[in-house]
């Protein structure tokens, strides 16, 4: 699936030029709120004829000013997942479902009802009505309803904004599995770096209307300069590695990097599979020589890569480790005491319980 979109649209005094290429998995839409990255979802979807551009999927052309092409929303065959579920009250889960599978052509529907509640863990709520169920669990309804009218695309446009800390926990092990286990292509828009760090394979950065940058979802939060590098809570490194074993007695799994072995806490996947590890900045510790005595399980061996100011007294220094990079954030005091430049040799020194996956 190629989904192609390269547009110019003005909504009050907010102008959105974008232009971008997704190539199926999942695309995340990145950016602070007021980027531009719901009108652009909406646009997609046949919600907002755009000023000028084009748009197109696996060569169909869904818009197209120049010609004089819109195809109107409904007959895209999209799911959309908006912020809140948006469910039917007076109907039962199975209910809300099966409305989703009345959209999808007989001979073009896909997923099985049985399969997709099996796969969002719904089995025991089909019965119920959503005024009986938590956040997470309407949203996993929803996801599954926007599913069964077997879509050519599925939009995403916030889907975990409204939830809980424990809420988005309970429901992003889903989401992956709505990923790894269908064909369905997706765009998801979230200005959460965990989520699109978890979720994403391709990220299109979003900053005020245009297109910032895009990539990979490691290359793009990797960067000293990524989107994430104002943000005192966020910034920090996205690593991928396989898990090598698990260490059952501790509740630790052990992740192969390309020249080193990061320690992360729970039993996070299967031996063999590939995982993603964001390493809060904040949580990394740096030395010039190799630290004795230590709690801290990972210390990553590597050398400083580059250092740039993150402002209120804090610099942003860049560890290579073996192919692999760390981002620190560490005081200017601290950065000029070590004598910290580009090549210096460093270790990286994290917290195993700070790792997130």
């Amino acid at each position: 699936m190629t989904l192609t979109v390269d547009i110019r649209h003005r909504l009050g005094a907010f102008s959105l030029k974008a232009a971008f290429t997704s190539d199926g998995g999942v695309t995340a839409l990145f950016g602070r709120s007021g980027s531009g990255k719901t009108s652009m979802i909406r646009i997609i979807a046949g919600l907002i004829r755009p000023d000028q551009g084009r748009v197109e999927l696996d060569g169909t052309v869904l818009a197209d000013t120049d010609r004089g092409i819109f195809v109107p929303r409904h007959r895209r065959r999209f799911g959309y997942v908006f912020q809140e579920a948006r469910l039917f009250p007076h109907l039962s889960v199975r209910q809300n479902l099966n409305y989703g599978r009345w959209f999808a052509p007989k001979t073009e529907r896909g997923e099985s009802l049985d399969r997709v509640v099996a796969m969002l863990g719904i089995e025991a709520l089909l019965d119920r009505r959503p005024g009986k169920l938590s956040g997470g669990e309407k949203q996993r309804v929803a996801i599954g309803r926007a599913l069964l009218s077997s879509p050519h695309l599925l939009l995403m446009d916030e889907p975990l904004a409204a939830l809980d800390e424990a809420r988005k926990a309970e429901i992003l092990p889903y989401l992956e599995r709505l990923r790894d286990e269908t064909n369905v292509p997706i765009i998801y828009v979230s200005h959460s770096i965990a989520e699109v760090a978890r979720l994403a394979s391709r990220v299109v950065v979003m900053r005020d209307g245009e297109i910032e940058a895009t990539g990979s979802a490691v290359e793009i939060f990797s960067q000293l300069s990524g989107p994430q590098a104002s943000d005192r809570r966020e910034a920090g490194a996205l690593i991928e590695g396989r898990v090598e074993r698990i260490d059952h007695d501790h509740r630790l799994t052990v992740v192969a990097l390309k020249a080193a072995t990061l320690f992360v806490p729970g039993e996070i996947a299967a031996i063999g599979k590939t995982v993603r590890v964001h390493i809060p900045a904040r949580d990394v510790m740096l030395a010039t020589t190799r630290p004795e005595g230590l709690s801290a399980l990972n210390i990553l061996e590597g050398h400083v890569l580059g250092l740039g100011a993150a402002g209120d007294g804090m610099v942003d220094v860049m560890v290579d480790c073996g192919g692999d990079t760390v981002l620190a954030r560490i005081t200017q005091f601290s950065c000029t005491r070590l004598g910290l430049q580009t090549g210096l040799p460093a270790y990286a020194i994290v917290k195993t319980v700070a790792l997130e996956t």
